[in-house]
This record gives C-alpha cells, structure tokens and sequence, in this order.
C-alpha cells in the first residue's frame, strides 16, 4: 500500500513552519491517541502514520530529502519508520509531556531515547570528487561515559523501587483518563544512581572528540551528503545513537563547471581560428588533450570529449563527458594594415 503524502497527514502545507507541524502533530495526536480510543486498532494506524509524518517534517535533514525525492528519497537515507507505539513514545516522550502535560499518553517517564543526529560539514576540490578519498574528521559529540558504561553509576549498578517498579512513573486511573506522574522516589529516571559517577556526574554521558574515517565515493556533488550510523550523540538511559550527516561542499574549479556529471570549459578562439579551424591542447581531469576544430564554428559552440567527466556517483559504470564551449574573440585593436586586409576581405 503506497504511503500518504505526510504534508496531508497531518493537514499542513509544504512550507509550514516547524511550530505550525507541531501544532497539527499534537491535534493528531490528541486524536488518535490508543489511550483514548480505547486501542482501537485503526486509530492506532492513524496515530502511527502521523507520527511517523511528524518525525520526518520536524527533522530538517529528513523533510530536505523528502521535499526533493519523496518516500524514495528517505528510503536511500535509511529511514524506516517506527517498528511499533513503544518505539513512537521513546522517541516523542519529551514531545508527549509538552504535549499532555507530564502524564497523559506516556509510557515511563524516563525511558531509553534515541540521541540527536549531528552535521559535518566537508569541503573537497573537484579532482577529489571525480575520485572518491577517504578523509579522517573530527566530531565533538557526547558518548556514554567509559567508567561507568552509561549507567551513571561508579558500581554500574541502579536502585530499582517498588513504587515505580522501574517505569520511572506512577500510574492512576481517572475515569476515562489515565494519569502518569514522575516518580518522587527516583525523580522519572525509573532506575536510581546508588553511588553518582565522577567522571560524568551521574548522567551516563560525556562530551568527547573522535576521529571518524569519511569515505567518499566517486562522483559526489555539491550538497550530496553521506549518513554514518551511530556516530551521533549518544541516546538517553541507553537509547541507541544518532547519525552523523556529512555534507559535502565542492570547491569551484579554476577551469571546469559541472553540469550534471558533464564538465564544461570554455575556450578563447580568435575569429580567424573559428572560420579557418584549428587544433588545440586542452585541459581535462585527467591531463591535456588535443581536439581538433572544424571550420566555421560559431561563438557558444560545443565539441565533446566522451567520458571525460565526472563518474555517476549512483552508478560506477556511467561516466559523463567534457564539453568545450568555444568563445569567439573579437579583436578590439587592429593596426591600419589589419584594418584594410578585412575591408578588402568583406568586400570579396
């Protein structure tokens, strides 16, 4: 079955703002909520595909590829969705206590969260894009901490207390409504630090430096990016890691412009060179080369160099061409001799 447009989900146009997608996630949300539609199973669908349009329409990286490309685009990103309403209530908990209030709709008050997707900005020159390089980078993120192994503890180990059972929350029931407050005994952590780790301060997590080898395939253009699994921040009381996006930056070439996976460059010829024709050395990516001119070609003309240009960087197989754009010069200074041979030569 082909998914909705999100746009439609949640009944927002293509250029609302992120307060305005957020306005219309929570009236979704308030809807088809399973709390209140007694778990329904068709409202559970409609609750799942709108925070699935949510999760892509609030996440800036994500709602780029899919303005561009579509569900297509966000597939070839890795993105899969939600496996189920746990996995839709760890990821949206902070969102659902702005939502409802601290209680209403989550499921423990502090349960494991995914970390926050990071950007890298790499600049490369055009030759190491028509290549492909490997460039070691590095990022700034918060790791789980290494002495206590993300536990926040110095023993490693965590206080679990009845009045929670670990949920981190506790639960009543109010008529139609169910009520959630965070623990007092463990402050909504679900688990409590018996004795805090120094070296993170009892949070399970730190602010570290690491080298990260970048591979960059062959073909790469000027805002493509690459996705490293895991490389993000860390995630909350044990979530898994975000992402590092890499984006790439082209530097503008001295003599090559790209169009597509073609290359152009654009070559000076005087007038007597476009009408008598010539041959010239010209400059590809891979050294010098040398075409032949034919007679009688006009300004903005173009001769073609198969497949000497920038690899595909979908397809290894295809590669694009050079194309030299040839730019007639007209000569502004002309001796008297000059001047006569060409009054003679237009009267012929």
């Amino acid at each position: 079955m082909a998914k909705r447009d999100y746009y439609e989900v949640l009944g927002v146009e293509k250029g609302s703002s992120k307060a305005d997608i957020k306005k219309a996630y929570r009236q979704k949300a308030l809807q088809y909520h399973p709390d209140r539609t007694n778990h329904c199973e068709e409202s559970e669908e409609k609750f799942k595909e709108a925070s699935e349009a949510y999760e892509v329409l609030h996440d800036e990286q994500k709602r780029q590829l899919y303005d561009a490309y579509g569900h297509v685009g966000l597939q070839g990103s890795g993105f899969q969705g939600f496996s189920g309403m746990d996995d839709i209530f760890s990821s949206f908990s902070d969102v659902f206590e702005d939502f409802f209030g601290g209680g209403f709709g989550t499921r423990g008050g502090s349960r494991a969260r995914a970390g926050s997707d990071l950007r890298y900005d790499l600049t490369i020159t055009l030759e190491e894009a028509a290549i492909g390089i490997e460039r070691e980078v590095t990022v700034a993120k918060v790791a789980p901490c290494s002495e206590c192994k993300g536990t926040g503890s110095v023993t490693g180990e965590l206080i679990t207390y009845a009045s929670c059972n670990g949920t981190g929350v506790v639960t009543r029931q109010q008529g139609f409504f169910v009520m959630q407050t965070p623990c007092s005994h463990c402050g909504g952590r679900g688990k409590s630090v018996e004795k805090v780790c120094p070296e993170c301060r009892g949070h399970g997590r730190v602010q570290v430096k690491r080298k990260l080898k970048v591979k960059v395939p062959p073909g790469v253009d000027d805002g493509m990016h690459l996705v490293l699994r895991g490389e993000g921040e860390a995630g909350h009381q044990g979530g898994p890691s975000g992402d590092l996006y890499v984006i790439i930056s082209v530097q503008p070439h001295d003599i090559f412009t790209r169009r597509g996976n073609d290359l152009v460059n654009e070559i000076p010829l005087s007038f007597i060179q476009a009408a008598l024709g010539t041959k010239l050395t010209v400059p590809t990516l891979d050294g010098e080369e040398e075409i032949e001119v034919p007679a009688g070609v006009q300004y903005g003309d173009e001769l073609r160099l198969n497949r000497k240009g920038m690899p595909d960087v979908h397809r290894s197989y295809r590669t694009g061409d050079l194309l030299i754009r040839l730019n007639v010069k007209t000569p502004t200074k002309l001796s008297k001799k000059q001047k006569k041979l060409l009054e003679e030569f237009q009267k012929s």
